[in-house]
């Protein structure tokens, strides 16, 4: 099963010609390789007084995308979170010292995201971090585990090392 997928602006601009051409939802569905309450619920959602426009469509998705998103944490817990930064607290210590004050939690793991995030922005807060080593990457690593060097495959080994039974010697 393949993962979800939003509609595109592009798609929204076939069902529209779709429509207009006189398919029903399921041809347009067929068409788009989508599933034909995908069509269904864009039309519901999308249509407008004039009927479905694409570009209206559009911009009502990107509000609803839009509005969807609310941040957890607030502003002032990001300016206290700045503040203990700059002198030199670790993440860790933040999210003690946060939790002590009363206010909101924040990981620390968020704490690394959000110096990360500053970094990218051209920010420079990750200086004042007192460990500067490299963050590890979580996902996509390589299994180093019990990888031998100059490794030689079972089939390319003297006959020594075989069973028992394939050198005669079975009990």
């Amino acid at each position: 099963m393949k993962g979800y997928t939003q509609l595109t602006r592009e798609q929204r601009y076939q069902i529209y010609a779709y429509l207009k051409a006189g398919f029903d939802q399921t041809q347009t569905a067929d068409e788009l390789a989508v599933h034909k309450s995908t069509i269904s619920r864009e039309l519901a959602r999308n249509r407008g007084g004039r009927g479905y426009r694409p570009k209206q469509a559009q911009a009502c998705c990107e509000r609803r995308r839009a509005a969807s998103y609310r941040s957890r944490i607030g502003v002032s817990e990001w300016q206290r979170v700045d503040s203990l930064i700059r002198r030199e607290w670790s993440p860790v210590q933040i999210r003690d010292r946060l939790a002590d004050e009363g206010r909101r939690p924040i990981s620390h793991e968020w704490i690394y995201q959000y110096l990360c995030q500053d970094r990218q922005a051209g920010g420079t807060l990750y200086r004042f971090l007192r460990c500067q080593r490299q963050r590890r990457k979580r996902y996509g690593r390589v299994e180093r585990r019990g990888q031998l060097k100059d490794r030689v495959s079972i089939e390319a080994r003297p006959a020594i090392g075989a069973p028992r039974s394939d050198r005669g010697l079975g009990r």
